[in-house]
């Protein structure tokens, strides 16, 4: 699927009742993969508020946020939500997820934000990279067809959002003379908050409504988190995911390969924290 028919699609092109439940209800992996994106992209106006904010003045940037870049991401969070209340009818998704974004909101400040309008737009680069390589894992943990469906949609997406970012970057870039060495302080920063307490944050409030019992027990957090993290790096496809991380870099093609590998590793070290 392109990003260009992704962009057109909706909720009801996904027809939840041919869920494999064999399939995936005694998957809890994979409901803590699923429920958890759906508690951050539900959450995800908080942060468009910060961006609308931060680039208030530039109408180009936040009019697509406004009208593009959070709906999509919204409807992320309703759709990956109807998956999981078809396939486990059972997790009471709401107050959950409510206790998540009480703690979520904490996170998700205009302060955090990068110091300059460019560098931000490097940071988006990298959150929307992430979330396309995540994405794009997900598709491959599983053979529910359903579910491979919505993780594919949205991952075309993400690189969708991504273009537009990189867009946006490059524009700043030029007006703000942003040197190399800046920008690639940036995304090395953000590339290794991508395993950030978002999904910490999210797994402890699924534990406390799915696994109430065991939700206490930090040694039992430590291990959903590792065992999350694994599928999530065993299924990484890293090649797209380098050629967009770096691409803000602009870096000549020769040294471009000769990163490729210490950049893998790096990637394997942040998805398996």
């Amino acid at each position: 699927m392109t990003a260009t028919a992704a962009a057109h699609w909706t909720i009801d092109d996904l027809d939840f009742s041919r869920i494999a439940l064999d399939v995936v209800r005694e998957d809890e992996t994979l409901f803590y993969l699923a429920c958890s994106a759906s508690f951050i992209e539900s959450g995800s106006d908080l942060y468009t508020r910060n961006l609308i904010d931060y680039f208030e003045g530039d109408e180009e940037v936040t009019q697509w946020l406004r009208e593009h870049w959070e709906p999509e991401e919204l409807q992320h969070g309703r759709a990956l939500r109807a998956y999981v209340e078809h396939a486990w009818p059972e997790f009471d998704w709401e107050p959950a997820y409510r206790s998540f974004l009480e703690e979520y909101a904490t996170y998700c400040k205009v302060e955090l934000l990068a110091p300059s309008r460019a560098l931000e737009m490097s940071a988006r680069c990298v959150v929307e990279t992430g979330t396309a390589t995540y994405y794009r894992a997900l598709a491959r943990a599983t053979t529910e067809p359903v579910f491979v469906d919505l993780a594919s949609r949205i991952a075309a997406d993400e690189v969708s959002h991504y273009k537009h970012f990189y867009r946006y970057f490059r524009r700043y870039r030029d007006q703000e003379r942003v040197g190399r060495a800046r920008v690639f302080g940036t995304v090395a920063r953000r590339t290794w908050e991508l395993k950030s307490e978002d999904a910490d944050c999210a797994l402890r409030h699924i534990a406390r409504t799915r696994h109430p019992a065991q939700a206490a027990d930090r040694a039992w957090l430590r291990a959903l988190g590792s065992r999350v993290s694994r599928v999530v790096s065993r299924n990484l496809h890293p090649g797209s995911t380098l050629k967009m991380l770096m691409r803000p870099l602009d870096l000549p093609p020769r040294v471009e390969n000769a990163l490729q590998v210490p950049i893998e590793h790096f990637m394997q070290r942040v998805f398996l924290r």
